[in-house]
């Protein structure tokens, strides 16, 4: 990680990988097939760690305040998220957050009739990735908070189950909710 902090991926070496470890270079290939294998492994656990911040945010009542810490998060270990999300493994990165989020996805009953789950994982986890990596690169990058609201309003209000009319019956058409006002925190009843 802290290789992957002074420079881009595509730039490391395995034998500079060994050295910083202080194991032998045949050692590496005994675990790892090439240095590909190991940001895999790095990133799936990078990875583990934001969704469990992240899952939260879109079973919360304060929403906000969920986008807020995941930020804080990602802005405290900016320098390795920045490698991960801006860097040549980005593209990996985005496949393993899919992958996690789906299965996370799968453990969840659908809270959308109308919308596939595995759209709206795609959808949230996309636009996140994305958003994370657009901040990251910023040379003047908006603060936590503007980054939390971003997040809030283009990613989790959309992804949230809509707000039933009153006296509407039960519908599973997009076009039979409300949404829930722009900066209001959801509500559990």
């Amino acid at each position: 990680m802290s290789l992957l902090e002074e420079r881009p991926f595509e730039h490391v070496t395995v034998r500079e990988l060994t050295a910083r470890a202080g194991v032998g270079y045949a050692t590496f290939f005994r675990h790892y097939p090439d240095k590909e294998a190991l940001l895999h492994d790095l990133a799936a656990h990078e990875i583990s760690k934001l969704l469990a911040m992240a899952q939260p945010i879109l079973y919360t009542v304060d929403s906000r305040a969920s986008a807020e810490a995941l930020c804080s998060y990602v802005w405290e270990y900016r320098k390795l998220w920045s490698a991960l999300l801006t860097g040549g493994a980005a593209a990996m990165l985005k496949d393993e957050f899919v992958r996690q989020a789906r299965q996370i996805a799968a453990e969840r009953s659908s809270r959308h009739a109308w919308l596939p789950g595995d759209l709206s994982v795609v959808f949230s986890v996309a636009s996140t990735v994305e958003i994370l990596a657009w901040w990251l690169r910023q040379s003047e990058p908006p603060s936590v908070q503007r980054m939390a609201a971003i997040l809030d309003q283009l990613v989790i209000i959309p992804s949230m189950p809509p707000v039933k009319n009153a006296g509407a019956g039960p519908s599973s058409a997009p076009g039979s909710t409300r949404r829930r006002p722009a900066g209001r925190r959801r509500s559990t009843s």
